[in-house]
């Protein structure tokens, strides 16, 4: 498909899993960004002004379209990206539709104005509520592993929230952009409120700082964060950073093997391992080790690769760019020279940019996978002694976005998971929730700052507001002007009124504060001029 404008540069999309170009578009023009900022700022003020109900019927008629075109929006990612039209369905399209029903439903219940109680009587006659404004206009630059879900998801949070939105997708994926556009248009929404910027990352960044975008949220590397965060800083402009993760995952000898290994294969190997919340180091207890490699080993062996937009009958796709594959490649060399073995691999990768699902086992901390984010379809397996110790080496990263626990016990799960260090861990499971709406997503150290999904999603793109106001008239506050010793001493009785020492502390602080209180309330300020 080729909707190309003449005099831009061209923008190509190749399927990695053959070669093959399908897609063509036109770059950006981004002198014109401007332009588009100020047609987005005119959209925003009245989309902003219509209620949550009105903004949410334009959702759903985007949920509409994702549903009606489902197969063929996943045809379109998997040829993009390279993964399965089942992993797309699964893991992109799927969480789409139930990001238009859940934020549409939610977004005024979380986002709507509340009372919020006074802290003191000193200040009965305050009263204050909370509201959340709209940011303005949101940038949002998305990855190429989840090309869909992860950027349209935050669109709709933007939207819902009143905010207008420009999306820069990932190079690799730029067939996706397209389609997101698709989706967006089922919505009608008013011209200028979304616009979608193909071209270059960090020139588009750069625009977006240099033309006063309000906000940005970025999935990517932990490199580039840093380098878009360094950026922000010179226009304090707020980011909201997803990075990376290398996710550990805890067997304990109490575990189901059997459920404990096929979560393993699908976290660690799904999406060819191009998941930041996947699994990528197991912790297992040295007495279930060698059964857990055994099942994972034979899972690991049965998988199945090829061209995942042409089958039904394949497991796993490729790696989306052949900077990632040498990536992977690099990972796995660095652990076999340093003493790590091949457990199990799959087979049937020729061509394209597949690397086969590869079991590792006599891992040590000194080789790379352990260390730093693989981001393919290798997992490392580590025997440890207890849970104190899978606990201690799970928590040895700098990255921390997700992890998980295996046991047959949830309390027991649920009290370690409360001792790791990242922003989700789940029990018995693993990766799955960020495609819950509900609940928030990110993570700490460098794997990121902000969240997104979730009410706390919601509240990331909006600015709290508060509005304060006088219950009673009044014509000045207990520490306004003139000041003087009574000033002095009335402070001082309304400290130990409300926090008295003794009983009789607090009878006479009350009785010396209460004429002094209402004489500065309602007594005017006399001057000589």
């Amino acid at each position: 498909m080729n909707i190309a404008a003449p005099g831009l540069p061209q923008v190509e999309d190749v399927n990695p899993a053959t070669g093959d170009a399908f897609f063509q578009l036109s770059e950006t023009d981004l002198s014109t960004l401007p332009d588009l900022m100020v047609r987005a700022r005119q959209a925003q003020a009245q989309w902003a002004a219509r209620s949550f109900a009105e903004r949410a019927r334009h959702i759903t008629l985007m949920r509409r379209y994702i549903v009606d075109n489902a197969e063929h929006i996943a045809g379109v990612v998997s040829q993009s990206n390279g993964k399965t039209r089942v992993d797309a369905l699964a893991t992109e399209v799927l969480p789409c539709a139930l990001a238009c029903k859940w934020y549409a439903g939610n977004a005024g219940k979380v986002l709507k104005p509340r009372s919020r109680p006074s802290g003191s009587i000193l200040f009965f006659n305050k009263r204050s509520r909370m509201e959340h404004v709209p940011l303005g206009v949101v940038g949002i630059i998305s990855p190429w592993n989840y090309p869909l879900s992860i950027p349209f998801g935050e669109i709709v949070m933007a939207l819902m929230a009143g905010n207008a939105v420009l999306l820069k997708v990932a190079a690799a994926t730029p067939a996706v952009g397209k389609v997101i556009e698709d989706i967006v248009a089922a919505g009608d929404l008013p011209p200028g409120l979304f616009q979608h910027i193909v071209g270059s990352g960090s020139k588009v960044a750069t625009g977006f700082f240099e033309h006063g975008i309000n906000k940005l949220f970025f999935t990517g590397s932990v490199n580039a964060g840093k380098v878009l965060m360094a950026q922000a800083a010179e226009t304090l402009t707020p980011v909201s950073l997803e990075l990376g993760g290398n996710d550990p995952m805890i067997v304990l000898e109490d575990a189901d093997l059997e459920r404990a290994t096929n979560g393993a294969a699908w976290a660690g190997y799904q999406n060819a391992g191009q998941s930041c919340g996947g699994v990528e180091r197991i912790y297992v207890v040295a007495s279930v080790y060698d059964d857990f490699v055994r099942l994972l080993a034979s899972k690991t062996r049965a998988l199945r690769h090829g061209p995942g937009h042409q089958r039904f009958d394949v497991d796993i796709g490729c790696l989306t760019t052949a900077g990632q594959l040498r990536t992977v490649q690099h990972h796995v060399e660095d652990a076999l020279g340093k003493g790590a073995k091949i457990a199990a691999q799959s087979s049937g990768t020729e061509g394209g940019l597949f690397h086969p699902a590869t079991l590792l086992t006599d891992v040590t901390d000194d080789m790379i996978t352990l260390r730093d984010e693989t981001f393919g379809p290798v997992l490392a397996v580590v025997r440890v002694a207890d849970e104190e110790e899978a606990i201690r080496r799970a928590n040895d990263s700098y990255l921390a976005l997700t992890s998980s626990v295996w046991t047959r016990n949830n309390r027991r799960g649920r009290a370690i998971a409360s001792r790791l260090e990242s922003g989700v861990t789940t029990i018995n499971d693993h990766l799955y929730t960020h495609g819950l709406s509900e609940t928030p997503w990110g993570g700490w150290k460098q794997s990121g700052i902000g969240r997104t999904h979730g009410p706390e999603g919601l509240l990331e793109m909006t600015q709290p507001k508060v509005i304060n106001w006088d219950l009673l008239p009044a014509k000045r506050n207990l520490w306004w002007y003139p000041f003087d010793e009574t000033t002095w001493q009335g402070l001082l009785n309304a400290l130990r009124f409300v926090f008295p020492r003794s009983a009789g502390e607090w009878l006479g602080s009350s009785l010396k504060l209460t004429p002094f209180l209402l004489k500065k309330m309602f007594t005017g300020w006399k001057t000589d001029q």
